[in-house]
C-alpha cells in the first residue's frame, strides 16, 4: 500500500503586511523545519499555506509517493479524506490551514455566505475567484490584535460626541438616529448602524483625508503635550495612520471592536463579519475560498457597496468574540475548537513533559498537523518510514490513520491539527 501519512513541504506567502525576516513565526518554523532554507532578512514572511489550494498546493515530501502535491495525491486516493468528508466536499479537502505573522493591519474585510459568494463570482469572476463561503477561526501563537464586528452601541456613540471628524464624515442626521436608536429595538439600532458605517465608507476622498489628517494632528498634539488620547482610541489611529496614511479604514476602529487574544485564545470570523487582524501571530484555518470583500487599509481592489450591504450590523462587547476551546473528555492534552460550520475544526495538542509517548489518534478525516514545539519521532503503520518531527514539521495524515509520537524533548510539545469533524 502507498504511505498515507507523509511529511509536507508547504507554500509561502510574502505579502507585504507580513513580518520581516526572523521576526516572523512563519519564517522561524520554515527555518527550524528546513535547515536548507535561506530566510531573507528583509523580506516579508506573512502565511504559510498547509493544504491544497491551487495557489500555494504543498509539496510531498516522500520519494515513494509519485504525486508531487497534495493536490494531485487527493485527486488520485480521495478515500483518503474519509467517507462522510469525501461526499460532502465533492472530493476535496474542505479546508485550508495556516500560520499568519502580521506586522502591518490586513484589509478591512468580510467574507460572503454562500448565496452571495455565487452571486459576486457569477457577476465579477476576476475580483471573487470562486463560490465557496469562507469561514474562517484564528488561534493565536503570540498575542494578538485584531478588529472584529460592531462594538457596542453606546461606545460608537461615545465616540461620536468626542470625535468631532468622525462624527463631520457621518453627519448629524445619521449620528442623532444612532443617539436616539433603543436598545429595545434591535432592528432599529442595525439599521441605524447600516447607515452611519455606509456614511462613513462612501464618504468623498478629499473630505475624508482632510478630516483624517485634522483628526490625526489633533491627536498627536494631546500625546505630546501627554493628555490622555484613549477616549479618541489616539494610540490604534496613530498606529494605522502611520502604515496607511489617508485610508478610509483608519475611521473603522471607531465602529468596530479591537479584540486582543492571549496564545490558545481564538476568534471566529463567520460569513458577513467585518474584521481586519492588526498584528500578532496566528494559526488560521478557513474553508477553502479566495472570496474577500475588502474597504480599506489595503491597495487591493475595494468593493465598498458590497461589502456595507452585506455587512453584520449586530452590536456585540469584544468579550464576546472570544471562541472558547472544549478540553477533551477522552484525552485531556486535547483543547478543541469546533466552530459552527461544518468545514473544519482544530485541535491544540498541549502534550506535557512526563508523557514519552503520545498517540495521535485517528479521525473520520484527513487532517494536517503542525509542529509548534518541541521534537518527537514519529511512527504509523500507514507511514513508510519513521519521520522526525520538530518545530516547522507538518504532516499530512489520511482518515483513520493514527501515529505514535515518541517524545525526544523535555519540555513536552505544542501541536495544533486541522480535520473536518463531520
Amino acid at each position: 500500500l502507498p504511505p498515507a501519512v507523509f511529511p509536507l513541504s508547504c507554500a509561502v506567502q510574502n505579502y507585504s503586511w507580513g513580518k520581516v525576516g526572523l521576526e516572523s513565526e512563519v519564517a522561524k518554523l520554515v527555518s527550524t523545519s528546513d535547515p536548507l532554507v535561506q530566510i531573507q532578512p528583509d523580506q516579508p514572511y506573512a502565511e504559510l499555506w498547509m493544504g491544497a489550494h491551487p495557489r500555494g498546493d504543498a509539496v510531498i515530501r516522500d520519494n515513494r509517493i509519485p504525486q508531487k502535491t497534495l493536490g494531485q495525491w487527493i485527486a488520485d486516493n480521495p478515500a483518503c479524506l474519509g467517507a462522510k468528508v469525501k461526499d460532502a466536499f465533492q472530493g476535496r479537502l474542505p479546508f485550508l490551514f495556516k500560520v499568519l505573522s502580521v506586522n502591518t493591519a490586513l484589509s478591512i474585510q468580510a467574507h460572503p455566505n454562500k448565496e452571495l459568494a455565487a452571486k459576486l463570482h457569477a457577476q465579477f469572476p476576476e475580483h471573487y475567484p470562486d463560490d465557496n463561503h469562507k469561514p474562517e477561526m484564528a488561534i493565536a501563537l503570540t498575542p494578538f490584535e485584531g478588529l472584529c464586528g460592531f462594538r457596542p452601541v453606546e461606545e460608537i456613540v461615545s465616540f461620536l460626541q468626542t470625535v468631532p471628524e468622525l462624527r463631520a464624515l457621518i453627519g448629524e442626521v445619521a449620528a442623532e438616529q444612532l443617539e436616539r436608536s433603543g436598545s429595545d429595538d434591535p432592528r432599529g439600532v442595525s439599521a441605524a448602524l447600516r447607515v452611519c458605517f455606509t456614511r462613513l465608507m462612501k464618504s468623498e476622498k478629499k473630505f475624508f483625508v482632510d478630516q483624517l489628517n485634522t483628526l490625526v494632528k489633533r491627536i498627536s498634539q494631546e500625546a505630546a503635550e501627554g493628555k490622555d488620547i484613549s477616549g479618541s482610541n489616539g494610540d490604534l489611529l496613530l498606529r494605522l495612520h502611520s502604515q496607511y496614511p489617508g485610508d478610509i479604514g483608519c475611521f473603522t476602529i471607531y465602529f468596530l471592536n479591537l479584540v486582543r487574544l492571549e496564545p490558545g485564545e481564538a476568534m471566529f470570523l463567520g460569513a458577513n463579519e467585518p474584521h481586519a487582524y492588526l498584528q500578532g501571530d496566528c494559526v488560521e484555518c478557513m474553508a477553502c475560498s479566495d472570496n474577500t470583500v475588502r474597504a480599506g487599509l489595503t491597495p487591493k481592489f475595494i468593493d465598498v457597496l458590497t461589502l456595507c450591504e452585506m455587512l453584520n450590523y449586530t452590536p456585540a462587547p469584544s468579550s464576546s468574540k472570544i471562541f472558547p476551546a472544549t478540553q477533551s473528555q477522552l484525552d485531556p492534552s486535547i483543547y478543541l475548537y469546533d466552530p459552527p460550520v461544518p468545514d473544519f475544526a482544530i485541535m491544540r495538542i498541549e502534550i506535557p513533559a512526563s508523557i514519552k509517548l503520545y498517540l495521535v489518534s485517528a479521525v473520520d478525516s484527513a487532517s494536517i498537523l503542525l509542529v509548534i514545539q518541541g521534537m518527537a519521532v514519529g511512527t504509523s503503520t500507514a507511514a513508510a518510514s519513521e519521520m522526525t518531527l520538530r518545530r516547522g514539521s507538518v504532516l499530512f495524515i489520511s482518515a483513520n490513520e493514527s501515529i505514535s509520537l515518541h517524545l525526544a524533548s523535555p519540555d513536552g510539545m505544542l501541536l495544533f491539527r486541522a480535520c473536518c469533524l463531520l
